[in-house]
């Protein structure tokens, strides 16, 4: 009897994540306790930065010291392995370290195929011409792309569209991470037209994860709400 009435109790739905939850877990946008962005957290954390950074600076190191190419992308892809190993051991999830692992492959072959150093860099410059071009074109035609992440982050859904404040906060938040991207562009492309390789090397490593994760924090302060945490704006303070 216990069984049966046990089988025959209704069960619950199962609880399915949200549209905001959803979208902030698939674009990896990680918050903390105050409800603000962890930027720590969405780069990927110490591990995460060390995965993106160290195999770029260790190709163009070992380049500089032996003039070798082969030997400098053998090093870069050694350290990529290195690093999913370490994931595989610690039983990580490996995402990260295999896109990374990915990226340098693709790098790797892009500059083996042309027997040139600098042109391990090249797909690096389409992929940040890419966001560029795509984050400009969201703000031109009104759907800037960091309001629809961080909208949803923020349980705003795409409300905010119709409030021209809200829309204005995610336009500029959406033009300081498309500086980032241009200001990868304009530093390091005269380096690369110019043969400058370590130099171009050294520009990549800062310009990277650094650069994204000091945008992505001040592109998330601009866009918060006029009262968020009761803390008015600077223009409704003058007002």
């Amino acid at each position: 009897m216990n069984n049966n009435s046990t089988a025959n109790e209704p069960h619950e739905p199962e609880k399915k994540p949200s549209l905001a939850e959803a979208i902030s877990a698939n674009a990896k946008v990680a918050q903390n306790a105050d409800g603000g962005i962890d930027v720590l957290s969405t780069v990927g954390g110490v591990r995460g930065i060390l995965e993106t950074v160290v195999p770029g600076f260790v190709f163009i190191l070992v380049y500089a010291l032996s003039s070798q190419l082969s030997w400098a992308l053998l090093a870069s892809i050694a350290l990529g392995v290195v690093f999913m190993v370490l994931r595989l051991l610690n039983k990580s999830t490996l995402m990260q370290s295999a896109t990374g692992l990915i990226g340098i492959l693709i790098c790797a072959l892009v500059a083996r195929t042309s027997g040139n150093a600098k042109d391990y860099y090249v797909p690096g410059f389409l992929i940040s011409g890419g966001y560029l071009l795509a984050l400009m074109a969201s703000i031109f035609v009104k759907w800037p792309l960091i309001g629809l992440l961080f909208g949803f982050i923020r349980n705003e859904g795409v409300a905010w569209r119709e409030q021209p404040d809200r829309l204005r906060r995610y336009s500029i938040a959406t033009w300081f991470i498309c500086a980032v991207f241009g200001l990868r562009l304009l530093v390091q492309l005269p380096m690369y037209f110019t043969d400058q390789v370590v130099s171009l090397g050294i520009a990549r490593a800062l310009m990277g994860v650094p650069l994204y994760a000091a945008g992505l924090w001040f592109a998330w302060l601009v866009s918060r709400p006029a009262n968020a945490g009761g803390v008015k704006a600077p223009e409704d303070l003058a007002g």
